[in-house]
């Protein structure tokens, strides 16, 4: 059994290099964005959903991207509003937001 009923990652990986990366697409600030707003509507803690910071999780050509678990559903977004939409649909309601899925 899962300590939480959802656990999200957000690949916030920023390259150096110039190749492309998650964090070009304002990673980190959509993960606080997302860590908010399960906050605030009720869904985080203990059994409930979690969501972290994950270094490349190397789909980069397909960024940026997040993994929920333990569905293992991969998704992409563009902005806020995707956002929403993963934790309204999926984490709430248990539903795959299949437009974004990955």
């Amino acid at each position: 059994m899962s300590h939480y009923s959802h656990h999200v990652f957000f690949c916030c990986n920023q390259r150096t290099n110039g190749e492309a990366c998650c964090n070009d697409h304002g990673a980190n600030e959509i993960r606080d964005y997302a860590k908010k707003k399960v906050k605030d509507l009720g869904l985080s803690g203990d059994g409930k959903v979690r969501i972290n910071m994950a270094g490349c999780l190397d789909r980069c050509s397909e960024g940026p991207v997040i993994v929920v678990y333990p569905e293992e559903t991969w998704y992409t977004y563009v902005d806020k509003t995707d956002i929403d939409e993963i934790v309204e649909q999926h984490l709430k309601n248990g539903r795959v937001v299949e437009r974004l899925k990955i």
